[in-house]
């Protein structure tokens, strides 16, 4: 009886002690791994192969002639060279920006229109699940932007600024949470967007699934709600500052490999 009793105590305190040894990043690892077989994410997948291919808008177009940097109708790889500059608008583009693009041209809607658009809502609804789809076809591969251009290095440039500006009620930046290593907030370990590589599960995840909201978020959506959070004035869609900001963490994401789109918590 004294054996067993001892054995009993043993395995008890060996259980505590993995139970410690495990971290609340650990922890959240396992949670989405049972996800990721049933990431609802798959079905914005299959919304966006649908809309690239059906011909819509006043021009009755399919998007398959869109240009996302690679080649008319080039779909794989495209994901992770994005922002980069486009020689048509003249401008570095991330993927939300450069599909408005391309609905306006090819499909005759109104670019200015679905920019002011709600997420989640209309054609922005749209958007989304065509840049999920569109990340879906890169997943795996590994994030090289360009930086020949000009216009490319400026953006870079910029969104470091950004990213660093500290400022709002509460004296907040990007940095501030995603500066340094081993911050948290609550459970969520927070990644260091700053290094190279060192954002895989930051920028290179994104198209994701938020299961706490049941909805599928964009990086577009994502960027918006952190100037939410640092209290400052919500940015305009596609604005300069929002594909800098892109720019910049794609850029530090260089050779990270593409998960998108995830599960978030």
């Amino acid at each position: 009886m004294k054996t067993v009793l001892i054995t009993t105590a043993l395995l008890a305190l060996a259980g505590v002690a993995s139970a410690q040894s495990k971290s609340a990043a650990d922890g959240i690892a396992e949670y989405r791994k049972m996800l990721e077989d049933g990431n609802p994410a798959e079905l914005f997948e299959a919304k966006g192969e649908g809309l690239w291919k059906q011909k819509r808008g006043p021009k009755n177009a399919s998007l398959e002639q869109c240009d996302l940097g690679k080649g008319p109708g080039v779909v794989k790889g495209a994901f992770v060279e994005l922002p980069r500059y486009f020689a048509d608008t003249k401008k570095v583009q991330d993927l939300e920006t450069r599909l408005i693009t391309c609905m306006e041209t090819l499909q005759g809607f109104n670019g200015a229109d679905i920019a002011k658009t709600a997420f989640g809502r209309g054609e922005q609804a749209n958007v989304t699940a065509l840049a999920t789809w569109i990340a879906a076809e890169s997943r795996g591969l590994r994030f090289n932007l360009p930086q020949a251009h000009g216009e490319e290095q400026k953006s870079y440039e910029i969104g470091k600024r950004v990213f660093f500006f500290r400022g709002g009620p509460m004296d907040f930046s990007c940095a501030s949470c995603h500066g340094v290593d081993g911050l948290r907030i609550r459970l969520q370990d927070l990644p260091n967007l700053t290094k190279n590589p060192g954002d895989g599960i930051g920028f290179a995840a994104w198209p994701a699934y938020r299961v706490s909201n049941g909805q599928m978020w964009s990086m577009q959506l994502r960027l918006n709600d952190c100037f939410r959070q640092q209290r400052f004035p919500y940015p305009g869609f596609g604005s300069d500052v929002t594909v800098a900001l892109g720019t910049y963490m794609g850029v530090n994401a260089k050779g990270a490999q593409s998960i998108a789109p995830a599960i978030k918590r």
